[in-house]
């Protein structure tokens, strides 16, 4: 619709009365909007693509003079050849989507132009490996991709369709700063337009987390702030319409940041959107859970018979005010009498018992909580406690609810025994180790641990020194908000895919040293300079695919280093860190993780510009994401026809299909076989003649046609 507010407002510039006319009539069909939450679904977004060589056909923007602050110039054209002249590279563009009849042309130095993808385009990704760090040994490999997140993303769906277990993601909070780009432009405070291109990158890269996670047993998470946790609210509850999703708020600034005019803000907020996934009852201290009142304290919860707070009175449930006679020798319930008639306040009497009533602590007349059929049923499940005082005056009646008694039918709580009074006695808890609970906790998390300023920015700084990165968060919250969905899977795949300055992945990597997990985490971040910076270097005629420009950029200035400095143990300048990681697992920072992994960028192929065979190296890396991100990894096209590695094989020479099979039976632990061919039928055949368990997936003769993604428009 943005779109067609920019044909109405050209249409006034030639002709105001048609102009009008259409504007009038746009405002008539934009009133009539559907009900839920309705937005702008924004012209195609587009990226820039500073290191992808220029070629004919291409999309570019023309960038302002080196050293220039002038404002750019975002219209786009198109490369219709390049030439040259003079021993420089030229190239001929043309202006797109000019208007009918007429054509608007440029020649441009090749290095004044830069390439751009839309949102709409085709592409063909691939991965070149940049950097790895082993000491894992056999672990599968956590892995860090520069680019794009929504290609990305695209490319996933090709390796990890379905099975990732669980998406963390702190994406930009929309403050109105420079804190997030649409369409090459950073997006103002004061942009009419704000929330809706917000609510359309959101929604262009949730629907695709949606086809990544495991549909039946997985969690996204997503953290935000108050500028649009509404909106993001409405969003989330759209697209996942099965699932439970359930908002808690975390305090991440105890001193509070101060607002003009305002309160002091203090907490954020975190989504949990649970597709069958349910957070898991953990041992937690005390700065999680009370021992006061009703949480959870490692034990079944019983709450008091006799109903408090509203419909509390007798007036408000009469056939639930009956006497329940008690042997406070014993104790023991005789027997539960029936509702009393109304305007009767004296119970029949019982021998050897007292009766007890429903009478509040005022001394009016209250209610049971149930009717009386309904506490007899349960007095032989063992679900009533009896409470007498030492001198036997003061009687109080306990129950076990429905949620509690279902976690003792699911074995939560091993029944030991039976009191006196026939309720059920249960056995002393294992969780309770160093103070802890075993629990879940409430939506409001004040917990000391999840302080941004001393476990995010400083402990950033502990890692990567000099260096610096806008609110990082607390890696002891990322890893606690995790641990609740990934604690029972040590093999979980988790997805970051607003990674900017690592945690999720150290969290992850944390997460496995606590229980020698196996998890693996994929963290996708761009390389942008943060805002602030980038005059400064183009003030030294820096633009972005500079070296000099790239090194300042998010992924290699931040990323890529903070996940190195967190296995190795050592700074980027190769210094011992310095400090203890602390909580649940206390140990020096100095001795490093022992996982693996390994850095990659995303490239942009070309059908007519790269042949199959050279093609190869770059979707290499994908066929070892799909297989597991573990072990050795087949690079190149094997002169033999074929090649078996730790997690999976490639048979492009059908020729040597035996040799292969046999190589395939005898490996251990793998996972998928790759079969290049054009032709269904043979590969079909050959399918059947893998062992069980192994995956057979067919790849084209034309590598780069089983990577292409169509977007929408």
């Amino acid at each position: 619709m943005s779109r067609l507010t920019d044909l109405i407002a050209q249409a006034k510039a030639k002709d105001p009365q048609m102009g009008a006319d259409l504007e009038r009539e746009y405002k008539a069909l934009s009133s009539r909007l559907p009900f839920g939450l309705n937005f702008e679904r924004h012209r195609p977004e587009a990226v820039e693509l500073p290191q992808r060589p220029i070629r004919k056909g291409d999309k570019v923007l023309v960038l302002p003079e080196r050293g220039s602050s002038a404002k750019r110039d975002l219209r786009l054209w198109v490369v219709k050849k390049i030439v040259k002249e003079r021993g420089k590279k030229l190239a001929e563009l043309e202006l797109l989507d000019a208007e009918r009849g007429t054509t608007q042309t440029h020649k441009v130095a090749v290095d004044d132009i830069v390439v751009v993808a839309e949102f709409r385009d085709t592409i063909y990704p691939g991965l070149v490996s940049t950097g790895k760090v082993e000491r894992g040994g056999d672990k599968p490999c956590h892995t860090v991709i520069n680019g794009e997140n929504y290609h990305v993303l695209k490319a996933l769906t090709w390796t990890h369709r379905g099975k990732v277990d669980a998406i963390y993601i702190d994406p930009p909070y929309n403050t109105g700063a420079k804190d997030w780009k649409y369409n090459n432009d950073y997006v103002e405070g004061d942009d009419l337009y704000r929330h809706s291109k917000w609510l359309a990158m959101m929604e262009r890269r949730l629907l695709i987390a949606r086809e990544l996670l495991n549909p039946t047993d997985s969690v996204l998470i997503v953290t935000i702030d108050e500028k649009e946790y509404l909106r993001l609210g409405l969003l989330l509850e759209q697209l996942f319409a099965n699932a439970r999703i359930q908002m808690i708020s975390i305090n991440v600034n105890p001193a509070a940041a101060s607002r003009a005019g305002a309160f002091g803000r203090s907490d954020e907020y975190i989504f949990f959107v649970m597709q069958g996934s349910s957070p898991a009852r953990l041992p937690l201290d005390r700065d999680w859970v009370s021992v006061k009142g009703r949480t959870h304290t490692g034990a079944p919860r019983w709450d008091l018979l006799r109903r408090s707070g509203s419909g509390a009175s007798r007036r408000d449930s009469p056939g639930c005010f009956y006497p329940i006679y008690v042997d406070v020798i014993t104790p023991s319930i005789m027997k539960v009498g029936e509702p009393l008639p109304d305007g009767t306040s004296v119970p029949p009497q019982v021998e050897g018992s007292i009766a007890i009533l429903p009478i509040r602590k005022n001394g009016s007349e209250g209610r049971w909580m149930m009717t009386p059929g309904e506490l007899r049923s349960r007095i032989p499940q063992g679900r009533v406690r009896i409470s007498v005082s030492k001198k036997g005056k003061k009687v109080v009646l306990y129950y076990l609810a429905d949620g509690e008694f279902k976690k003792i039918e699911e074995g939560e709580f091993p029944v030991e025994g039976s009191a006196p009074d026939g309720s059920m006695v249960f056995a002393q808890s294992d969780s309770k180790e160093m103070g802890s609970v075993l629990a879940i906790p409430s939506t409001q998390w004040r917990i000391p641990s999840h302080d941004s300023t001393q476990y995010g920015t400083r402990l950033l700084a502990d890692f990567i020194p000099g260096r610096k990165f806008p609110y990082p968060k607390s890696l002891y919250a990322v890893e606690d908000t995790i641990r609740f969905f990934v604690k029972e899977r040590p093999n979980a795949i988790v997805l970051d895919y607003f990674a900017g300055s690592g945690t999720t992945a150290h969290a992850v990597m944390r997460l496995n040293r606590q229980d020698s997990g196996r998890r693996q985490c994929i963290s996708v971040t761009n390389n942008e300079v943060a805002a602030d910076e980038q005059a400064e270097l183009r003030e030294k005629g820096l633009r972005p695919g500079d070296p000099d420009w790239e090194k300042w950029g998010i992924c290699d200035f931040i990323t890529k280093p903070r996940v190195e400095a967190a296995i190795t143990g050592k700074t980027p300048g190769g210094e011992p860190i310095k400090g203890d990681y602390k909580f649940i697992d206390e140990f020096p920072m100095g001795k490093g993780l022992e996982e693996n992994a390994e850095f990659f960028t995303l490239t942009y192929e070309t059908p007519v510009a790269v042949s199959h065979h050279m093609a190869f190296a770059r979707i290499a890396p994908m066929l070892w994401l799909r297989a597991g991100s573990k072990g050795r990894r087949i690079d190149k096209l094997p002169a033999k026809g074929w090649e078996v590695v730790d997690a999976y094989g490639l048979l492009i020479e059908l020729d040597h299909a035996t040799d292969f099979f046999k190589a395939v039976g005898k490996a251990k632990g793998l996972r998928i076989a790759y079969i290049v061919t054009d032709d269904e039928r043979r590969f079909q055949a050959l399918a059947r003649r893998l062992p069980e368990g192994v995956e057979a997936i067919r790849l084209y003769e034309s590598y780069l046609t089983n990577f292409s993604f169509s977007n929408g428009d």
